[in-house]
């Protein structure tokens, strides 16, 4: 679970809120006649170990919005964007059992798959993408695949993508 900067800022002001209620509650629940230090002593002794519990929950929230960077780094480089497109490679084959599938990352980083089905037998290819491009020639197909995975899931970065290769051919 991964909470923004303005919820942990919230909850670790309701955490000190809490802790001066804690405090009023004490100095108000113990009889006057049960004292054993006095007013100060005690109201100095209580406040300290505010003091403290408040410094370890400042280091838990940095440990918690570091955690929480560090995340979202890491989300950054996981496979979140899929692109599909399945055809025909071949005028006498029917059924779309050829495609192309674009696997990226946040920053466009990943591969593009093509599977081409003949008659007699099924090729596939693998091409690395950077930055939603190609340095290998890509077909109109793997193309479209990447597009796809450009515009799935949440709202696309601005990027432009290469001109799309001529020929079908994803050999390259």
């Amino acid at each position: 679970m991964s909470l923004s900067p303005e919820i942990l800022s919230i909850l670790a002001l309701l955490a000190v809120a809490v802790s001066a209620f804690a405090l009023f509650v004490v100095m108000n629940s113990v009889p006057k006649g049960n004292r054993k230090l006095s007013d100060d002593k005690q109201a100095v002794l209580v406040l300290t170990k505010h003091d403290q519990e408040l410094s370890n929950l400042k280091v838990a929230f940095r440990q918690l919005a570091e955690g929480q960077r560090q995340q979202g780094e890491a989300l950054l480089r996981t496979v979140q964007r899929v692109g599909l497109v399945r055809y025909d490679a071949f005028d006498d084959m029917g059924g779309h059992l050829s495609f192309s599938a674009a696997l990226l990352d946040g920053q466009g980083n990943g591969l593009v798959i093509t599977s081409i089905n003949g008659r007699q037998d099924t090729r596939c290819y693998a091409k690395p993408v950077e930055a939603w491009t190609s340095s290998h020639n890509l077909s109109e197909e793997e193309e479209m695949a990447i597009q796809r995975a450009l515009t799935s899931g949440q709202p696309a970065p601005k990027v432009r993508l290469a001109a799309p290769a001529q020929g079908r051919s994803p050999t390259a």
